[in-house]
């Protein structure tokens, strides 16, 4: 939550203040979103590091700096200040984020891991939620400190503290988690082998080099990367342009930042509910659909519409839809790579692809077409529904896949409930099927 805090609050610190102090035009605010998305893209390939060292040591010193870069934004004193401190903040982001994915897919089967994304993105809109209300708590005060500067401040400093937390408390692998009984730790060992054929300590430390290149020619990864870049058009740009949109709507500053909250706290349910149904269904492609539609719809109406009240009812349509996309996207792609190389490689190409979606979404709202934007609002609609067209056309593929596996193994019945049968049955054995 505090990644996506620190990464967002640059939107709710423009109207406080932080636009006319440094002097921001539509250009260099741009600027100021790109040049995160420019090192989160090259900084990608940081998820391996996850297997290779200690996860505690990697996801301690990756929060203790981007949190000390976050909250120094408080004394930047100009654009090219804040440009060299979001071009840092990208990185050790990149470093956290996809990593953090990658380690729940150690712990949690196939028809588990989809909850469990769901509880980590929907981090996104809980983080606009108190971003939201925090701003307005904190820029309806006064102080002697510039309110978009104590923003800054009050919320970078968190995450520095949370640094110890993530050093005592990440574990490097389901057998030396601490919060583990002994026969809880017997049957992660148990799951493991049926996972990926070797026990859970085993799993650290090495990489594959044939599974890095085999994830380059998988038709399923780059469609999975594919959707990510349509999600990430409208997912990159709705926390950071939210409250201008709103403000936008002849609702002051101030109150901007506290209705930017309630379709923020939406999205965070949805995301939650849709991760849910889609382990229990198995049913991704088909939740992604619907995921995807929503935010186009709310998209939709948002451009096509003037009415304040119809138009604020759709910002709840647009960020369940699109918060809702991006959990059940890494779910549906870890679930289809069989080994852990496979795994982590396939979160290095979505994010490759995929996060270069902001460098369109966060430069189709200029402030020149406020206050509708209704090119901005046509364009995130647009790759929403392409996402959903996307998802409908990889469960055509999935399943023809699927027909070919079992005219070669035979039928299998609802593999992946059994915790004790087999061994690397989600590792490509005769009991693999791909998830729809």
């Amino acid at each position: 939550m505090l990644a996506f805090l620190d990464r967002g609050n640059i939107g709710n610190a423009r109207i406080a203040g932080m636009a006319k102090e440094l002097g921001l035009d539509t250009n260099r605010y741009s600027w100021l979103l790109n040049i995160f998305y420019i090192t989160y893209v090259v900084a990608e390939f940081t998820v391996l590091l996850w297997k290779v060292f200690p996860p505690h040591i990697v996801g301690s010193i990756v929060v203790f700096s981007w949190g000390l870069i976050a909250a120094v934004q408080a004394g930047v004193q100009s654009w090219s200040g804040e440009m060299a401190l979001r071009f840092l903040l990208g990185i050790f982001e990149a470093a956290y984020g996809p990593g953090i994915i990658y380690l729940l897919s150690f712990f949690y089967l196939r028809h588990e891991i989809g909850f469990r994304c769901g509880i980590f993105a929907s981090a996104a809109p809980l983080a606009s939620t108190f971003a939201g209300a925090l701003a307005y708590g904190i820029t309806s005060g006064h102080s002697r400190l510039a309110n978009w500067r104590l923003l800054f401040l009050v919320e970078g400093l968190p995450t520095v503290l949370m640094a110890v937390v993530a050093f005592f408390f990440i574990p490097d692998s389901p057998e030396k988690a601490k919060f583990l009984s002994a026969e809880e730790k017997a049957i992660v060992r148990s799951r493991a082998v049926r996972q990926v054929g070797t026990a859970a300590d085993a799993r650290i430390g090495s990489v594959r080099l044939k599974d890095i290149g085999a994830i380059f020619i998988d038709p399923k990864a780059w469609m999975c990367a594919l959707m990510y870049f349509c999600g990430n058009v409208s997912y990159s740009s709705l926390p950071v342009f939210l409250p201008t949109i709103l403000e936008d709507m002849n609702y002051t500053a101030i109150d901007a930042q506290g209705l930017s909250a309630p379709p923020s706290f939406a999205a965070f349910l949805c995301a939650l509910i849709t991760t849910w149904v889609a382990d229990r269904t198995q049913q991704r492609c088909l939740v992604l659909f619907v995921t995807c539609s929503v935010g186009g719809v709310g998209y939709l109406i948002l451009a096509a519409v003037e009415t304040v009240g119809v138009r604020y009812f759709a910002t709840f349509l647009a960020s369940a839809g699109v918060f809702s996309t991006i959990p059940n996207i890494l779910a549906l792609t870890l679930n289809n790579q069989g080994s852990d190389t496979r795994r982590g490689m396939s979160i290095v190409l979505i994010n490759l692809v995929g996060q270069c979606g902001p460098f369109l979404g966060t430069n189709v709202f200029p402030l020149e077409e406020r206050p509708r934007y209704v090119k901005g609002m046509s364009i995130c609609a647009s790759f929403m529904f392409f996402s959903a067209l996307i998802a409908i056309a990889q469960r055509g593929v999935l399943m023809w896949q699927n027909s070919r596996l079992d005219r070669k193994y035979g039928p299998v019945k609802r593999e992946g409930l059994n915790e004790s049968d087999g061994v690397g049955v989600e590792n490509y054995g005769p009991s693999f099927r791909y998830v729809l």
